[in-house]
């Protein structure tokens, strides 16, 4: 109802506009003296403007003081009713342009024209004045006087109006109200947009020969430029406010019309006056310089420009102020190599224009200042990425834009330059040290990148390929591609393990635990995975006649009989003294061969000589007793039989293992060797498969409710025969939002498989029907024997053994390998008792804050096994009894967790920061679920049990005022 009043009260507005219009119209064109019109036009400006009577001077001031005057409310809406009126000013126009202008205008007062005439053109609403002068425009002044007088009063107007007032500006205004004050959308602006900036754009070519200078071209242009230029400013400050408050926004409809406008001035030939007006606004100011540069350059790599005409586009806009203004200069070589990160085009652009100073693929000889120009520039590049610090803070997006710049100015630079500047080897040296050893594999490559460029400087006939990669010319500088898959090797490598790992440790372990008996005159060694065939000699027989019999009578070749006349080992002293016999390869060969298998046998002897074997194969120096290019089979069965050692006799062999960790004896190599064999020993013993008999379950007379599985784990409700769930490995991230996994369900009827012999079948005959193959978790047995001797003394810095010093990488595999082991004894007590322990080594301050981002990816990876590995009752049941040390735990965990999220630089561990929150939320909402029922119980104690210290500690759950 309020709004069908107001449409009335602006259309009765309209129509008293359109009478006074009428009225004034007449009074004009009866009228005799200028004063007469002076005072018409005044009696309609004062009821739009709020216009100063006492300015307007001449014999008029009585008749303009006697004229109506409106209030300020009343004046905009008259001013509304006047512009937005329809035809209104339409009308009122043709009277100001046409009528009155040939006849009286020369003769008004310099104060009424400008105050009774002019401000309805200066003060109106652009989009209307703009299409009521443009039109009286005329190329020539053939039309006669009265053409001819129209027009100039129009180029006047225009002058006054565009130039002078900044009627450009205020029409870009206006489109920027229509966009968020009234709501219109891009596609109803679009067409008004397109009309008014063909209209402001044409007016130099429509003007007479005669017309005013300032409508030339070229300051016409310049002029428009500074004010759209000033405008685009507000409008993107207007645009960020507006976003501030909204998802999704589009660019107002100011930046629409300066858009347009800069168009159309360069369609029409004056390019070179809105990049000359461009680049003198933007470069009074340095930021805008950068920001322009920046997304310029962007913007160049986004459509695939080619290099030369990127070189050219950048040398036209900076080519003479990098020449003259350092400020500028510092932008492209110090901000935009070293703290800025672009594509490998877009440095090569960088490069080229202010560094090498000349355009791509050039073949000329560089001359002194642009020499001087790259050493020195390399030099500043070297300086900082060199430092050791450089390497451990700055992400690895950096570090590989930085030593792409490097790789690429000192392509550019000889061995008589290099010579000339000493200090610039003393710096690349240790920066290359510091990356090689790295546990990164990108870091390592962006050395061996940047050593081959050195050793093609110094010497081209000796190239020094520290990475087989790098044989490739010509040099890979994008590390871009490299980075995505380094980033998902690293994660596999180091936080997970491979379901084919997983599914071997199994059988084995199945190998070990199955119901057998061995012959004790039979040779272990010849037992293939420490199991028994099930097949008769008569199915042998049967199954390898075919083969045998084809080749039976073949001639073969006796010289290498020898090979098989050699003894076999069958025994672990044995398999002991071949390995510690280094002049013996062939020996030690054969030794490895067998030696994970008679492990696997479990003989008497195992027990006995378990610590020394352990110690022989940490010892061994496999590598130097292999033939070229089997060094790593070797390792793969030095590491299988050390495996096959803990999982079979933890206590004797974790006592020799641990021992040798700390020792000064061993290289890097070996203590990494120790703790992946502990990782891999700790998940095999973890996920054992056993046979067991089924228990003869009473016919229960109350249905259990409860489960015994993890609280992470989906239920085990699902058919009958189906197997347990376990967690299926990501290669994507270490950890994750959520998990995934699988178990085994039985087949159905239809889906049995069918073979000629029983080892086929799903069952074996040999087993009773009362036998079932269930998973048992072996390890928190072993844990304590695990985890606390690794612990113990980590901090102490021993001779030839620094792990909060220069062995970081140690540290973090350390680390690393105790967050498997307490993850292999999750839901079990025994996670509980050792998490306090492993939480105080994380905590302290020199591992928790490291310098090296491998050692708090390490960390958080281990809080997050931490998290997974408590079981919620657990935590409950230790905050009733009073044990507030791990209540501090875990609250440190989440501070550490937060603290992470929010200021580390490392991507990996903004993602594993990120899932140990998720953890930790999990845990307390469990957690709180589980204290309600200890409270519950608590107050219905009847034994009398002390209370507990539970409001002591509080768990804070994310997103909620609530605390247990």
């Amino acid at each position: 109802m309020e709004g069908e009043e107001r449409r009335k009260t602006r259309k009765l507005h309209r129509s008293k506009m359109l009478e006074k219009i009428a009225d004034v119209a007449k009074s004009i064109e009866e009228a005799i003296h200028v004063d007469q019109v002076v005072s018409a036009l005044h009696s309609v400006a004062v009821l739009v403007f709020p216009v100063d009577s006492s300015l307007v001077l001449g014999s008029i001031d009585q008749l303009c003081g006697e004229q109506e005057r409106s209030s300020a409310e009343e004046r905009s809406e008259q001013w509304e009713a006047l512009y937005r009126g329809g035809v209104t000013f339409a009308a009122l126009a043709r009277v100001l342009l046409y009528d009155d202008a040939t006849k009286w205008l020369p003769s008004f007062p310099a104060s009424a024209r400008k105050h009774v005439y002019d401000v309805f053109f200066v003060s109106g609403l652009p989009s209307e004045v703009i299409q009521s002068l443009v039109p009286c425009l005329r190329r020539s002044g053939n039309g006669g006087a009265d053409v001819d007088a129209v027009s100039s009063n129009a180029e006047r107007l225009l002058v006054c109006w565009l130039l002078e007032n900044n009627g450009v500006l205020n029409m870009a205004r206006e489109f920027d109200a229509m966009f968020y004050a009234d709501g219109f959308t891009h596609q109803q602006l679009k067409p008004l947009v397109s009309r008014a900036s063909q209209l402001v754009t044409s007016i130099p070519d429509k003007v007479q020969s005669k017309a005013p200078k300032a409508l030339s071209s070229h300051l016409y242009f310049k002029k428009v430029t500074a004010q759209l230029l000033s405008g685009a400013e507000e409008f993107e400050m207007k645009m960020n406010e507006k976003a501030s408050t909204s998802s999704i926004i589009n660019s107002g409809g100011g930046l629409l019309f300066v858009g347009e406008v800069f168009s159309r001035i360069c369609r029409r030939g004056s390019a070179d006056i809105l990049v000359s007006e461009l680049v003198s606004h933007i470069l009074a100011d340095p930021y805008a310089v950068e920001r322009m540069s920046e997304q310029l350059l962007h913007h160049l790599a986004k459509e695939h420009t080619p290099d030369e005409e990127a070189y050219w586009i950048l040398w036209l806009l900076f080519h003479q102020s990098l020449e003259r203004n350092p400020s500028v200069k510092s932008i492209f070589v110090d901000k935009f190599l070293m703290w800025k990160v672009f594509q490998l085009n877009c440095l090569r652009w960088i490069l080229q224009v202010s560094v090498f100073m000349c355009p791509p693929n050039d073949g000329g000889q560089t001359n002194g200042v642009r020499s001087s120009s790259v050493l020195d520039t390399l030099q500043h590049l070297v300086e900082i990425w060199s430092k050791p610090e450089f390497v451990q803070s700055s992400p690895i997006e950096q570090q590989a834009y930085v030593t792409a710049a490097v790789g690429l100015c000192m392509e550019k630079v000889t061995k008589e330059e290099l010579d000339s500047r000493e200090s610039l080897l003393h710096s690349f040296l240790p920066g290359v040290s510091c990356r090689l050893a790295s546990p990164n594999d990108l870091i390592r490559k962006m050395a061996s990148n940047v050593a081959l460029v050195f050793s093609k400087i110094i010497d081209p006939s000796n190239l020094l390929y520290l990475d087989e990669s790098c044989k490739d010319e010509p040099i890979d500088w994008d590390f871009g591609s490299t980075l995505r898959k380094d980033y998902v090797s690293v994660k596999d490598s180091n936080h997970s393990v491979s379901v084919g790992k997983r599914n071997k440790q199994a059988g084995l372990e199945s190998s070990e635990t199955k119901l057998m008996e061995i012959d004790e005159y039979s040779d272990p060694a010849t037992l293939k995975d420490g199991l028994v065939s099930e097949e008769s000699d008569d199915e042998k027989t049967s199954n390898n006649w075919d083969a045998s019999s084809e080749s039976a009578m073949l001639p073969y070749d006796l010289a290498d009989d020898d090979t098989d006349l050699k003894n076999n080992f069958s025994q672990l002293v044995d398999v002991v003294k071949a390995l510690r016999k280094p002049d013996d390869p062939d020996g030690v060969e054969r030794a490895l061969d067998v030696a994970e298998k008679i492990i696997r046998a479990c003989p008497d002897e195992l027990r006995h000589v378990a610590g020394d074997l352990a110690r022989t194969l940490v010892q061994a120096r496999c590598s130097d007793l292999t033939i070229e290019g089997e060094e790593e089979t070797a390792e793969e069965k030095r590491q299988g039989a050390l495996i096959a050692l803990l999982v079979t006799v933890p206590f004797e062999s974790l006592e020799a293992v641990n021992n040798l960790l700390y020792s000064p004896n061993l290289d890097a190599s070996q203590r990494i060797l120790i703790l992946d064999v502990m990782s891999n020993a700790a998940q095999e013993l973890s996920i054992a498969q056993v046979v067991k008999p089924k228990p003869q379950k009473p016919r229960e007379l109350v249905s259990v409710t409860s489960e015994t599985q993890p609280w992470f784990l989906p239920r085990s409700v699902g058919p009958h025969g189906a197997g347990p769930w376990r967690e299926i490995p990501d290669s994507e991230s270490p950890l994750n939002w959520s998990y995934k996994y699988e178990r085994e369900l039985p087949l159905k009827s239809s889906h049995l498989k069918k073979g000629k012999t029983r080892r086929w079948s799903q069952k074996s005959k040999h087993l009773p029907d009362n036998c079932a193959d269930i998973t048992q978790n072996k390890f928190p047995v072993y844990a304590a024997a695990f985890m606390l001797p690794a612990m113990r003394g980590f901090d102490k810095k021993r001779h030839g053994v620094d792990l909060l010093g220069k062995d970081f990488i140690i540290l973090g595999k350390l680390i690393h390998t105790l967050g498997i082991c307490i993850k292999c004894a999750a839901m079990h007590p025994e996670a509980s008792a050792l998490a306090p322990a492993l939480l105080d080594m994380l905590s302290s301050r020199e591992v928790c804050h490291h310098a090296e981002a491998h050692v708090r990816k390490s960390v958080l990876f281990a809080c997050s096994c931490i998290l997974i590995a408590l079981h919620p009752s657990h935590v409950a049941s230790a905050l009733a009894e009073g044990n507030l040390e791990l209540s501090r735990g875990l609250d440190w965990i989440r501070s550490y967790a937060i603290q992470a999220v929010e200021s580390d630089i490392d991507k990996e561990c903004y993602a594993i920061a990120m899932a140990c929150l998720q953890l930790h939320s999990e845990m307390a909402l469990q957690t709180s679920r589980a204290l309600e029922t200890v409270e519950t119980s608590s107050r219905t104690n009847i034994l009398g049990l002390p209370p507990s210290n539970l409001t002591k500690e509080s768990i804070i759950i994310p997103f909620s005022n609530i605390k247990y």
